[in-house]
């Protein structure tokens, strides 16, 4: 860090110009979307804050950017919506809170409180009257009535689950939550836990969420949704059970290599399997339980390392293979994993190397099915299994089929015997959403003896969080020891009953919180659909990389069950996504933690707002990211000084005539409009400003030798503002009233550029012989082909490479280059 006393000056108050329009702009309510005329509309989101505390500059790094690009979409001629709140339920409030010993609402809305009055030294055009906080009860009533809505169409149910627990945070976590078998908030290792949770079914739309080909996202976030939804398309088998002590005649497998079911010579079930039990005979009952315990000790990842040396215990029993009768031990072992296909896996060592590895520690059979070798049939192996595709061997009926047609006609049997069918298998799991936490949406549901689930009536909504509740983590919902909360009557028949004590994810609230944003007063709808459709879907979301498979899909699934419910008209919410790169301090991304935070707050009180999003801005391309060093600020100080200074000067000091020829700076002119105009638009606003930079200092040196029009430069100094006011709102406006200008300049709209001056009418056309540059040539921009010809050929150096040759082809890329080809 630097010291700030060291930093240059600017020409003016940034204190006063930046509340002087501020204020100016709320007073004239300016900003106020409205959708009125023919103007198309756009509705741009940033995704809103957790208030944890001080926004530092990764924030504004996130949100400065954004509100430019709104800015310049409103002076393209779009009516726009582009709204600001707060995700202000959730652990780090209460967590934080009781580190402090004060209630989670008091820290959380003394939080907004300041960090709302730092979005407001942001500048940016937020409609404050839309502002939305997730925590307060006309927001969260909302969240109930939604989840009602889930569950009365069978998409919200109650079940009893292998849950993934956090010790630290006293809760359970979604698989999305679990990064690298650690809570994504708190690092902690998650085990597994069973309870009985609310999921939502997610599942039922695994195959519609696959779908994003008409989505503008990056490629990247579109492979890791597709990745973590995982559809593989096989087979399910029904593998007989032979055990009497089972209610279920069959333990059914997916497998996507139904042509290796001859190979079958063992059957895993993951730990967490409910027939495990039923399965386990006496004799093995001890050694089984003591494995499933340690089991439960170990994080998914450790579970599926390729590290590990795969481990299982025999169960005592056996399952019989559908086509050929054999009998197949069954074992648990802890790199199966229940959230994955049915939670049975069919181990077939000659052709899966971890089914191998785990034959060879247990002595199993390995049986060749598949063969690169169609004479080949011996059942031993090597140290390696056969992956490959190949020829059936071993395989009663299918031996010499190719295995691809094997495994249809496998399946085809399977099917014809009413022991397996063709199935689609997905990787997702329904989002378990329940929480055993304070801070966060009531659930809604009251449990009676006799009628089970029902719904709190809509006339009852919202069910408040009790302000006097314990709050301290305990593993159980605080809400089930509250002395009156629990307490309820059964709407349907009217006997005493419990409360849900429960409370929803937040990703709950995030899911359809842009929703809202439409229509934020409503107090009789969670929004009014006509509002929605209007303005919905998103048409730019921009937002960090790493909520690309918790918010965004779930998001998502949110907008595709609302129109199948009929409450919107479109089934996906954010038609294009941008992700910024993330800003660190010291070579790290910042974090309390780390105590590399930088806060905006001293260097907005010492150079404006404008500074530090210019500067922001600057650092490099958005998406990438970059380095914080305060000490930058002063290229912007001086360019701004710069500025103001040109934009001072006395017109009637100019030394130019009528006469004058600034074509040449007239063209520069209106290149640097269409290029800025062009970056802007797609968020490359380091080489917007870079442009701007280049044109103030040929400003410059025009002034200096009197070699521009006064007509011109005033022409430049408007079209210069225009440019410049989405990325420096406060110091355009200034300069803007300073210059004789009438009303805002965020009301104008965008320069236009002459497309005869901005395009250049000479290009370098490059000349080569078989692929070497020989020579370079001005030539016309729109030069043809036999002209470009004609002057290489009469160039000197090239001549010279053609002496003795016979010309082959020629290779013509136009506005670049041309290639003689010679034998």
């Amino acid at each position: 860090m630097h010291d700030l006393k060291n930093q240059h000056p600017l020409r003016y108050n940034p204190n006063e110009v930046d509340k002087k329009w501020q204020d100016r702009w709320s007073n004239n309510s300016i900003y106020k979307p409205q959708l009125l005329g023919d103007a198309p509309k756009w509705y741009e989101l940033t995704m809103y804050p957790y208030p944890s505390g001080d926004l530092h500059i990764g924030h504004w790094y996130a949100m400065a950017p954004a509100d430019a690009h709104a800015r310049y979409k409103r002076m393209q001629g779009f009516n726009v919506l582009h709204p600001m709140g707060f995700d202000s339920f959730g652990l780090p409030a209460e967590n934080a809170a009781i580190k402090r010993n004060i209630h989670p609402h008091e820290w959380t809305m003394s939080n907004i409180e300041r960090m709302r009055g730092q979005l407001r030294s942001l500048g940016a055009i937020y409609d404050w009257d839309r502002e939305i906080i997730c925590s307060l009860p006309e927001y969260y009533k909302w969240n109930q009535w939604l989840f009602i809505q889930f569950f009365e169409a069978g998409l919200a149910y109650k079940a009893n689950a292998t849950a993934n627990w956090c010790s630290s945070c006293n809760t359970v976590l979604a698989n999305e939550q679990v990064v690298n078998g650690e809570c994504e908030r708190c690092d902690t290792v998650v085990y597994k836990r069973d309870l009985n949770q609310w999921f939502l079914g997610i599942t039922n739309y695994a195959e519609e969420l696959l779908e994003m080909d008409d989505l503008d996202w990056p490629e990247k976030i579109k492979t890791m949704q597709k990745n973590w939804i995982g559809r593989s398309e096989g087979v399910e088998v029904y593998f007989d059970i032979s055990h009497p002590e089972t209610n279920t005649d069959v333990l059914s497998t997916f497998t996507t290599r139904v042509d290796t079911l001859f190979g079958v010579t063992f059957v895993v079930l993951a730990p967490e399997h409910p027939a495990i039990s039923q399965l386990t005979t006496a004799l093995h009952k001890d050694e089984v339980e003591r494995y499933i315990e340690a089991a439960r000790r170990k994080t998914d990842i450790d579970r599926l390392s390729t590290d590990d040396k795969k481990t299982g215990v025999f169960l005592g029993s056996y399952c019989t293979n559908p086509l050929n009768g054999d009998s197949i031990p069954l074992f648990v072992g802890d790199y199966v994993l229940a959230s994955y296909g049915t939670g049975v896996v069919m181990g077939v060592p000659a052709h899966d190397q971890r089914d191998f590895d785990f034959a060879t520690t247990y002595n199993l059979p390995i049986k060749l099915v598949v063969s690169s070798d169609a004479s080949m049939s011996s059942t031993s192996m090597g140290q390696e299994a056969w992956t490959g595709a190949g020829t059936l061997v071993n395989s009663n009926q299918f031996t010499g089929l190719v295995n691809t047609t094997a495994a249809e006609a496998i399946a085809s049997t399977l099917e014809s015997l009413g022991k397996g069918h063709r199935t689609t298998s997905f990787r997702i799991r329904d989002w378990l959403v329940s929480r055993q936490r304070y801070w966060g949406t009531p659930i809604p549901i009251i449990h009676c003896s006799a009628c089970g689930p029902v719904a709190v009536p809509e006339d009852e909504l919202p069910v408040l969080l009790p302000e006097d509740a314990e709050f301290l983590p305990t593993g159980e919902s605080p809400l089930k020891h509250h002395p009156t909360f629990k307490q309820a009557t059964c709407p349907s028949c009217n006997r005493l009953a419990e409360r849900e004590t429960d409370t929803l994810d937040t990703f709950f609230d995030s899911s359809w919180y842009f929703l809202r944003y439409t229509d934020p007063q409503n107090a009789n709808a969670a929004f009014d659909s006509g509002e929605v459709n209007k303005w919905c879907p998103v048409d730019q979301y921009t937002g960090g990389a790493e909520h690309a498979v918790m918010h965004l899909l779930y998001a998502r699934f949110f907008t595709k069950v609302l129109r199948d419910l009929g409450l919107v008209e479109f089934g996906e919410p954010f038609t294009r996504l941008f992700n910024q790169g993330t800003i660190i301090a010291n070579q790290q991304k910042m974090s309390k933690s780390r105590g590399n935070v930088v806060s905006p707050d001293e260097y907005v009180a010492q150079y404006g707002a404008d500074v530090v999003r210019t500067y922001l801005m600057f650092l490099g391309p958005w998406d990438q990211g970059g380095e914080w060093n305060d000490g930058g600020l002063n290229g912007v100080v001086r360019w701004f000084n710069r500025l103001w200074d040109l934009l001072s000067l006395d017109q009637q000091a100019l030394l130019s005539s009528e006469d004058t020829d600034d074509t040449e700076f007239q063209s520069l002119m209106h290149k640097t409009v269409k290029k800025v105009l062009e970056d802007t638009g797609n968020f490359k606003f380091n080489t917007a400003l870079a442009s701007l930079m280049t044109l103030t200092n040929e400003m410059s040196s025009r002034w200096e030798d009197g070699s521009v029009k006064r007509d011109t430069w005033n022409d430049c100094i408007t079209k210069l503002l225009l440019m410049l006011a989405p990325i420096a709102p406060h110091i355009t406006e200034e300069l803007w009233e300073k210059t004789g200008h009438v009303g805002s300049i965020h009301t104008q709209a965008s320069p236009s550029w002459d497309s005869s001056l901005a395009y250049d009418k000479t290009i370098t056309l490059v000349v080569q012989v078989n692929g070497k540059v020989r020579d370079r040539i001005i030539t016309p921009v729109d030069i043809s082909q036999p002209a470009a010809e004609k002057i290489a050929f009469s160039s000197n150096r090239i001549k010279q490479h053609l002496e003795n040759h016979e010309v082959q082809k020629i290779i013509f890329v136009p506005g670049r280059l041309i290639n003689v080809v010679t034998s």
